[in-house]
């Protein structure tokens, strides 16, 4: 872990169902799922953000970049998605990156690192945004984020075999094969499935094994006499 680092915050959005109550999720469409409040993204990733999965995910990523505990690693609910990550100190400060709800600048930053450059976009106006809010992220609303935490400390392949997992059930739910509820509780199939072949070692051909390995798992158990029931 860098020198003087002692946590890493996430933020989130909270995704489409932010201010739903948890009872209502059970009446979720696609087209629900995949209408984001903040952010214009693809329908996968938007799922993912519904699910918080896709913050999951990145828990997993600071892990292995920055070498800090899984205890060390905090998603927070911040609706107006204007701080994008904070990292908080040994001394207790805390160093936020803030911007507009767009990927142009972190695309510009990954190219153009370590160098900054100039552009003529909109300039954050927090006196315009008014307020930033953030609250702690429901665990019964997001699933998800368990699952993610608990593979990430499962290490080995069990990451891979998450991603998959997520993928595949993802793709079923856009096709209207489950319902949006149904997207952890195949996720956590494949992962528990997996935990008797877990390697904690693998090479790049074991992690590609377990990817394809936990796709037609979640495809298969779909296919094992789940039939979707039309929630439109």
């Amino acid at each position: 872990m860098p020198k003087g680092l002692k946590a890493i915050h996430l933020t989130a959005s909270g995704g489409a169902f932010r201010d739903w109550p948890v009872e209502d999720l059970k009446h979720v469409t696609v087209e629900d799922a995949t209408s984001h409040p903040n952010w214009d993204m693809g329908k996968k990733i938007t799922v993912d953000s519904a699910t918080l999965m896709n913050k999951g995910l990145e828990v997993i990523e600071a892990h292995y970049l920055f070498g800090t505990s899984y205890e060390n690693i905090e998603i927070v609910i911040h609706p107006q998605s204007i701080i994008h990550s904070m990292i908080e100190m040994e001394d207790s400060s805390v160093l936020a990156q803030l911007g507009w709800p767009d990927m142009k600048l972190p695309i510009l930053y990954a190219m153009s690192w370590p160098e900054r450059f100039k552009t003529n976009w909109k300039r954050l106006n927090l006196s315009e945004i008014g307020q930033l809010t953030f609250k702690e992220p429901d665990e019964f609303k997001y699933p998800c984020m368990g699952l993610a935490y608990a593979a990430g400390k499962s290490s080995g392949t069990m990451p891979a075999v998450l991603n998959a997992a997520n993928e595949m059930a993802v793709e079923q739910f856009l096709k209207e094969k489950i319902s949006f509820q149904e997207i952890p509780k195949f996720i956590s199939k494949a992962c528990e499935s997996h935990m008797e072949n877990l390697n904690l070692s693998p090479a790049l051909e074991d992690i590609l094994e377990v990817d394809n390995w936990a796709r037609l798992f979640v495809k298969q158990e779909i296919k094992k006499g789940k039939k979707y029931v039309s929630i439109g």
